[in-house]
């Protein structure tokens, strides 16, 4: 399995290579050069398999030489060791035809779990082999940030860096970030919103002296891996619902891309989706650029579901790549346009963009109305990415089963849903005392000298 960039000028690289690598040396992200399909009889057999089974059985033909099988079993069996539902990702019924898929009973109650326990897992025994050590920096709307501090806390091969825009997340969110003990991960609350510390890294990336000097890796959905974990809840729960003699839909809350383009290789790999929709919030750049044929950035809106509060969503180049028929100079000449503002997609690209997804958006007020309506009539408390996620779903249901994906515990946004339906989500009681906890934070400014000076000293202590 080979693994090429999305701009066309980087290596061709293994998946072990890719994983460890992150973001390509020529600015792209990387993709399979060709995805596995999986056979109707190979997907019909993963009804009733424990999720650690699907997940080997859906991922296995992507690793290559990277892992022996029981190797990548034991990984797997270690990711989800501690999640706090048997079912990994259950379903729950919300009206005719409309399922919830809730992906926050991980470590860190949030969907991010799902990848990052199972890549900290990856990593750690790919660098036990090779004896090196790696420095981490990732960016965070909220939840990658606190997924990955856990994942990788007290490695004694990593060093982990995290920003995230100041004033900008949760409480939660924030403590999840701040008050782990172990030196070797470190918060940043840096100045400008998820954009900016995004871009900040991928600045860091593209500094190749930099990038070699401390030996750069990123667990952000640009990550390949991130990807192909996520995959995985798609095969699971389309499964559970009749797949593949039956088809199913998705709706998923989207804010960098990277969750619906795993449902997207999902596809690719056979499963038989009928519709996937992206679920913006006010941050609609996603529906706009598909209803318009326009993606143009017109500044971050902060909101009450602030992980989706993006609008240069890194994943959207890895679909752009095939909109484009797989010509990296495309979408690097795109790439450039965006540094400015913005590009305009071509007629045939923007054909296959709409053949593929649907999208819709979802204000502010119908999120908390959404939030006090799910629970009026089902019982079910929504965080407020899940109930955009739910709104937007309620527009393109039909005769075939619609999957919203849940992608927080309601408990990591207690003042939205509070605010939204009066009754204020708890904690769960292994995270009871998070807000007793001692926090650890540097506050820095939008510079990225600043921010490599920072990490320099960081990895030398």
């Amino acid at each position: 399995m080979r693994y090429i960039s999305t701009r066309g000028q980087a290596p061709v690289l293994s998946f072990s290579e890719a994983m460890m690598t992150g973001l390509a040396r020529d600015g792209g992200l990387y993709v399979p050069e060709s995805v596995p399909v999986m056979t109707q009889a190979d997907i019909a057999a993963l009804a009733g398999l424990p999720y650690e089974e699907v997940a080997f059985r859906v991922m296995w033909p992507f690793l290559g030489d990277t892992f022996s099988k029981d190797e990548f079993r034991g990984l797997i069996a270690k990711a989800y060791a501690g999640f706090g539902h048997a079912a990994r990702a259950p379903l729950v019924q919300l009206g005719p035809n409309h399922f919830l898929l809730e992906l926050f009973h991980g470590p860190t109650l949030a969907f991010k779990d799902f990848a990052m326990q199972l890549i900290g897992q990856m990593m750690q025994a790919a660098l036990a082999k090779s004896g090196e050590r790696i420095t981490i920096v990732g960016a965070t709307s909220g939840d990658t940030g606190s997924a990955a501090m856990e994942a990788f806390r007290g490695l004694s091969n990593v060093d982990l860096f995290i920003l995230y825009p100041h004033g900008r997340v949760s409480e939660v969110q924030r403590r999840q970030m701040t008050t782990p003990a172990e030196a070797n991960v470190r918060a940043i609350a840096m100045d400008g919103d998820f954009d900016d510390c995004q871009a900040r890294v991928k600045d860091m990336f593209n500094d190749l002296a930099f990038r070699d000097e401390v030996r750069l890796a990123g667990v952000n959905s640009i990550n390949w891996a991130r990807i192909l974990s996520q995959v995985v809840y798609y095969f699971s729960s389309a499964v559970s619902l009749g797949a593949p003699q039956r088809e199913v839909s998705f709706t998923v809350p989207t804010g960098n891309f990277g969750d619906i383009f795993a449902g997207y290789i999902a596809r690719a790999m056979g499963l038989p989706i009928a519709q996937l929709v992206i679920a913006t919030n006010q941050n609609d750049i996603l529906d706009r650029a598909l209803r318009s044929g326009e993606y143009r950035t017109d500044g971050v809106k902060p909101s009450i579901s602030p992980s989706m509060d993006i609008q240069v969503s890194s994943n959207f180049e890895r679909v752009l790549f095939d909109a484009y028929g797989r010509d990296g100079a495309a979408v690097s000449a795109l790439m450039a346009e965006l540094r400015g503002g913005g590009f305009n997609i071509s007629q045939g690209a923007l054909e296959m963009l709409r053949d593929t997804f649907a999208s819709g958006r979802c204000s502010e007020a119908e999120t908390q109305a959404t939030i006090r309506s799910a629970f009026a009539d089902t019982g079910e408390v929504l965080c407020p990415h899940s109930a955009v996620g739910v709104k937007v779903a309620e527009g393109h249901l039909g005769t075939v089963p619609m999957i919203t994906l849940a992608t927080a515990h309601p408990a990591k946004f207690p003042d939205a849903v509070e605010a939204a339906m009066g009754t204020r989500p708890g904690l769960p009681d292994r995270m009871a005392d998070l807000f007793d906890r001692p926090e650890r934070v540097t506050r820095m400014p939008n510079d990225l000298a600043a921010l490599q000076a920072h990490i320099r000293e960081g990895i030398a202590n």
